[in-house]
């Protein structure tokens, strides 16, 4: 309390005063401020330790308490909560369709339906988010990445720099740990968990022997495809990949076959399917092309070809691309020759697939008058239905149906496959100055049919053979099918981006007996391929059920019933026949 000490200041009493009221301010200010941190402690513990409570699920009703987001409909993944409780997802393109995703955002808080939907970016091939929802690495088709923010409106203007990411890896080590993988993994996920009684610990220590003698990565990938084919079972791949590639350079194809003659290279056939066909339709099919069969190419871009060497050479880096052929009905340059411009593709494939399945159809109906309709399954996945519903629907009305499912590279099980072709019909519609009464459901079949099978269609392609005939629709021509249902529904993959698949569900028949797997699906009718008659043009299985089929339709045809007189209504009530 000594006015004199320097720590007080040089003032009168009022100052003082008014100073030791500030001072005691500031520490009441200070008192205060510690007991609302202390209460803002309290508070954050208590919160911590409701947090800190298990999470309970009400698992009754909870389907009920489901309630349908407000946005179209399409092909999503990658569903993510940002920080601030925003759905985040990816819109890809539908089956079949090219093209990159495009990230969305659904935000509750705005009012109209239409404006929930926000665009985060486009034109993305995947995303992830950070651990605190707040940020994302978004990846570009051209293998670059970056970062954004978890909201609406983003751009992707800096990318993240890797040219100094690398990592060492000790080749050897890797080696082993794939081949321990491949082996696990058919041990964790193989639907037998006896291994097909093989001792699988000791195929481990039989082919990891082996790796101590691979030169490289190829080797490796030999030895886990042979340690895995112990087993004993079909779907059982190594999916390896080209650790080398080489340069290439496309191909231009006019859609036709050449003959060399009289030194030139004459237009043989141009390819394409039915006139119905529109994608089969080649460079050389397209209307106002003046290119016929017979004339012989004689240039490509005005380059003249040389005829030292396959046709194609003179198409080299022109899929794609219009060009200038030059034609003519001479194998020379003269007067006569025509310079017609063409736009070139980049296969032949489905152009000559649909010339195969015209052929065939075309012949089955020549050779029936008309009778009996051919149909090609090529697989059992989205393509083959595709194939089996395009085709079905233009020959429903005829008399008979062969199926040819030779080659059947499989996918699903075809289910839906048999169910078309086996569809019961319910009654048939008569109308006024209508001759032909059609039939209910329209898209049913009622005639005989057969089915064509070889050795070369397996997995869906040996269930459809089977439902065919264990659903009544006719009999199987040619040979017994590959013979793999043990079917694969995915598996994790190997750290190199490589994998193995396992099959993961196995068939059995209503015997309680296994089937199928490692056999096939027998003929009811054996038809041997005979090569030289098929090189030749020929094809004696499809023979052997165009003859089953004209002699099913003598002794078994269906008859569709007459359409009653019409009925007599004039008294009250209908008559008891027409009940």
């Amino acid at each position: 309390d000594d006015v004199d000490s320097p720590l007080l200041p040089e003032s009168d009493d009022e100052t003082w005063e008014e100073d030791g009221d500030k001072k005691d301010e500031d520490k009441d200010k200070k008192d205060k401020d510690k007991k609302d941190k202390n209460d803002d402690k309290e508070d954050e513990d208590e919160d911590k330790d409701k947090e800190e409570e298990p999470l309970k699920i009400d698992v009754e009703g909870f389907e009920r308490r489901m309630v349908m987001l407000p946005v179209d409909r399409g092909n999503f993944t990658q569903l993510n909560v940002n920080d601030k409780g925003q759905l985040l997802y990816s819109r890809n393109p539908r089956a079949g369709q090219q093209g990159d995703a495009t990230l969305h955002l659904l935000d509750l808080d705005e009012e109209k339906d239409s404006d929930k939907e926000k665009t985060v970016i486009s034109g993305i091939r995947g995303y992830a988010m950070s651990a605190d929802g707040k940020k994302l690495l978004v990846a570009k088709p051209n293998r670059k990445s970056g970062i954004i923010d978890a909201k609406p409106k983003q751009k992707l203007e800096d990318f993240l720099d890797t040219s100094g990411m690398s990592v060492e890896i000790d080749p050897r080590e890797e080696w082993l740990q794939i081949f321990t993988d491949a082996w696990r993994i058919q041990r964790d996920y193989f639907y037998d968990p006896n291994m097909h009684g093989v001792d699988w610990n000791s195929v481990r220590r039989q082919y990891e022997e082996m790796l101590d003698y691979c030169a490289s990565r190829e080797d490796v990938g030999f030895v886990i495809g042979e340690m895995i084919a112990e087993i004993n079972v079909g779907h059982t791949y190594y999916r390896g990949r080209a650790t080398e590639t080489v340069p290439r350079v496309s191909v231009g194809m006019p859609g036709c076959d050449f003959v060399l003659e009289s030194g030139a290279y004459k237009i043989a056939r141009i390819i394409e399917g039915g006139v119905w066909d529109v994608d089969a339709r080649g460079p050389l099919s397209q209307p106002g092309v003046d290119v016929k069969e017979g004339d012989y190419l004689l240039a490509v871009n005005g380059i003249e070809v040389d005829t030292s060497k396959d046709p194609w050479a003179a198409f080299q880096g022109l899929a794609g691309k219009t060009v200038t052929l030059t034609v003519s009905e001479e194998p020379a340059m003269s007067d006569k020759a025509r310079h017609v411009l063409v736009e070139l593709g980049g296969s032949e494939y489905m152009l000559r697939y649909r010339s195969w399945i015209e052929k065939a159809r075309a012949y089955v109906d020549e050779k029936t008058n008309g009778r009996v309709g051919y149909i090609y399954v090529p697989n059992t996945g989205g393509f083959g239905q595709n194939e089996l519903v395009r085709q079905f629907f233009g020959q429903v009305t005829k008399d008979a149906l062969i199926i040819d499912e030779r080659w059947n590279g499989g996918g699903q099980i075809p289910t839906r496959f048999v169910e078309l072709l086996n569809r019961p019909i319910a009654n048939y519609w008569a109308l006024r100055n209508v001759q032909n009464d059609f039939p209910w459901p329209p898209d049913a079949h009622q005639g005989p049919k057969c089915m064509l099978i070889n050795g070369l269609a397996g997995s869906g392609g040996d269930y459809f053979p089977f439902w065919f005939r264990e659903a009544g629709c006719g009999k199987l021509i040619g040979t017994r099918t590959w013979g793999g249902l043990v079917g694969y529904s995915g598996n994790p993959r190997l750290i190199d981006g490589t994998g193995v698949t396992v099959p993961t569900f196995a068939f059995f028949e209503k015997d309680g007996t296994w089937g199928i797997e490692g056999h096939g699906v027998d003929p009811d009718i054996e038809v041997v391929d005979d090569p030289a008659l098929m090189t030749k043009g020929q094809d004696p299985q499809l023979e052997a059920a165009i003859d089953h089929m004209l002699d099913e339709l003598k002794k078994n045809p269906y008859v569709k019933p007459d359409r009653p007189r019409y009925p007599d209504r004039s008294g009250m009530g209908v008559t008891e026949e027409d009940k």
